[in-house]
Order: C-alpha cells, then structure tokens, then sequence
C-alpha cells in the first residue's frame, strides 16, 4: 500500500535518516527527516504554472515548531500556539538562503515549503535536521531545483572542531569559555552557499578552517539525499526557461548608457532615483507589444546585473 523509501547514515555521533512515502503523499515531495531523536518533517509543493505578470519567484519557507516536539503543553497565560517564535522566523530564513538561489532562472512558479519539527530530544538542533529535510524534499519533488544541499554546524572547544555539538553547548555562548563557535554551513557538492555564526576571539585560519570542516562534514549527508533521490524521486518538471534574449538587446540599446550613468552616482539617494528613472526611460522607449512582456522587467534587471 505505502512505497516506502528509508536511508540512513552514521554522521559524527548520530544516525542520520531519511524516509519518505509513509504520510503526506499528496505532497510533490515530502521527507521525515531523524537525527538522533529530533524528527523533522519537510512539505514540498509547487505550482505547475506561472501566475499571468508575476516577474519575481514566489518561495515561501516556513518552519514551525511544536510544544508537543518536546512533550510539553502550552500553559499560564498563553494556552495557544499562534504567531512564530524568533527562532521560528530566524530558521525559516536559515533554510531559504541556501535553496533560493539553486532554482532554475526565470522559474516563477509558486513554491511552498513547510518544515514541521515532529520530535526534539533537546540534544540535537532540528533547524539542521529541518535544512536537510527540506534539501531532501526539493531534489525528490521534481521542482527544478540544482541541489541538493547539506547543511552542519560546528562548534570549537579545546582546539577542535566538534561537528553537530549539543543544544546546550550552544546556547549562552558568551557565557562559556571553553566553547568558542557556534557556525552553521550550508552548501552543495562543490560550493558554499550560506554561513552564519557566532564566535568569540578566534583566528580568521580558526574560522576559514570552521567553514571548510563544515563542508567536508555535509558531504556524506549530500550523497545520502541523492542516493535517496535515486530510489523516490518523482519525474522532473518539464520547465524551459524563457528565451528573452531579443527583447534584452532592445533594453540594452535603449538603457544601457542611462543605467551606467545612474550607477556612477556615489549618493545612495542620487543613484536610486536615477536608477528609477533609467527603468521608466527604457520602458517608455519599448513598442506596445514588448511593455506587455512579462519579460520586460527580468530584462531590465539582466542589464542591471551587468552594469
């Protein structure tokens, strides 16, 4: 009834696990992701068309959190759970960074990610847990997405880099001296993507070597997504990126020597207004049928790119 797939891996102190196929099937990917016992379980959905004059890519990730994760029950004067922590909103960013730049250019369909945390043994962190889920979810889910990603954090105690260390050598780093780095990593096979950390009184070789462990340590987790994409992976989305490249001659010809003159403003309020000017410059100099383009203004915003 239920085509279950389930890898897992030994990763520094833990065990990592993947599996997907159990629960939100109607989902285009879906992933519980376990690390120790911190459960996270990552949503995949996507829109198969564009909406009409959308010029931007509409990604939305939200992470959430549970009392339930914990055991608890929301009590005193707040009973309910209602608007997202800080922590909620910071680890939704978190996950965003790394992921938004890997879709495919000029893809604007609507995309949805949802990252529940299911369990948290208060040892392991579920935002790493959620970032690798999510990872998960995407290269299963057929969305055009160039991933995976991993994702580590790192600690530094005694002159030695600690991979994954325990939510309570984290928290009030100030406050403790022997441990020194609080680094979370993310990235692909080849590449780094996002760093983010907290650190106190460390060489700048100490933290180049932080982000290098870091990403020596996600690789084993990379391969584990793609071997599991292997076995569970839905087709991919038939997606071609839009061909604007005549319509961006036309902008180019029209704008270009505005828009070189407009970033030569060293005044930040100077270059923004004429940077505005330049755009509606170009726009006013385009035919009818090319100001209807939905491709105009990801035009404009290539020749920004290259001035």
């Amino acid at each position: 009834m239920f085509n279950v797939t389930k890898k897992s891996i030994q990763w520094g102190e833990e065990t990592l696990s993947l599996e997907t196929g159990k629960v939100a099937r109607q989902a285009d990917g879906s992933v519980i992701a376990t690390l120790g016992e911190t459960q996270v379980m990552a949503n995949v959905t996507f829109a198969r068309k564009a909406k009409p004059g959308q010029d931007f890519f509409p990604l939305t990730v939200h992470y959430q959190e549970k009392y339930y994760a914990a055991g608890k029950v929301p009590g005193g004067f707040f009973k309910r759970e209602a608007r997202p922590s800080e922590k909620e909103t910071l680890t939704s960013r978190l996950i965003d960074r790394p992921i938004r730049p890997l879709f495919v250019d000029g893809f604007r369909n609507e995309v949805l990610v949802m990252a529940t945390v299911l369990s948290c043994d208060l040892v392991n962190d579920p935002d790493i847990v959620a970032m690798i889920a999510v990872s998960a979810a995407l290269t299963i889910s057929g969305v055009p997405f160039m991933g995976p990603i991993g994702a580590a954090r790192v600690g530094f105690t005694a002159g030695k880099y600690v991979l994954n260390p325990a939510m309570d050598d984290m928290t009030q780093l100030r406050m403790k001296p022997e441990q020194r780095l609080d680094l979370v990593i993310a990235g692909t096979k080849d590449a780094v993507m996002m760093v983010e950390s907290e650190a106190y009184e460390l060489t700048e070789d100490e933290m180049l070597g932080a982000v290098v462990f870091g990403h020596e340590q996600m690789q084993p987790v990379i391969d584990l997504i793609m071997e599991f994409a292997e076995d569970s992976a839905n087709e991919p989305f038939d997606f071609t990126p839009p061909d604007f490249s005549a319509l961006y001659t036309k902008v180019k010809t029209a704008g270009e020597a505005l828009m070189r003159a407009a970033f030569a403003l060293r005044d930040k309020q100077e270059r923004t207004t004429a940077i505005d000017a330049a755009v509606q410059a170009i726009i006013a100099k385009m035919s009818d049928e090319d100001q209807a383009d939905p491709n105009l203004y990801p035009a404009i915003k290539q020749l920004e790119s290259a001035v």
